[in-house]
């Protein structure tokens, strides 16, 4: 069964970590409750900077930073439309959206969907 992925790259300042947590878990809650499959954060643990590309270079990593990974998944492309068009509606998230309050660089942050190709 093929499914539908969102994945984000985010720059994270270490004294931070606690506040991106408790938005994370308010963004996942929401992000379920529309009907996402699953939704997940990982915080890097053995991501070197490359000599060609890498996550750290990718975010353009400052030294009092790690990096976050995450991904959320769906059943399909039309079925993650739907949920995000929800999600960017709902108002527990309004106070997220401002740039002032991210506890991160939200101009550093990349991400993306994608269709699953294999699946284990």
């Amino acid at each position: 069964m093929a499914r539908y992925i969102d994945g984000f790259v985010v720059p994270v300042p270490t004294k931070n970590l606690d506040a991106y947590k408790r938005m994370a878990r308010k963004a996942g809650k929401v992000w379920m409750e529309h009907g996402a499959l699953e939704y997940i954060e990982c915080l890097a643990d053995d991501v070197k900077p490359g000599k060609v590309t890498s996550f750290p270079q990718a975010v353009k990593l400052k030294p009092s930073e790690t990096v976050v990974f995450s991904w959320i998944v769906y059943k399909s492309r039309a079925q993650r439309d739907s949920v995000n068009k929800k999600v960017m509606k709902d108002p527990r998230l309004a106070s997220m959206m401002d740039p002032k309050t991210m506890p991160f660089d939200g101009m550093r942050m990349f991400w993306g969907g994608f269709k699953t190709i294999v699946e284990l």
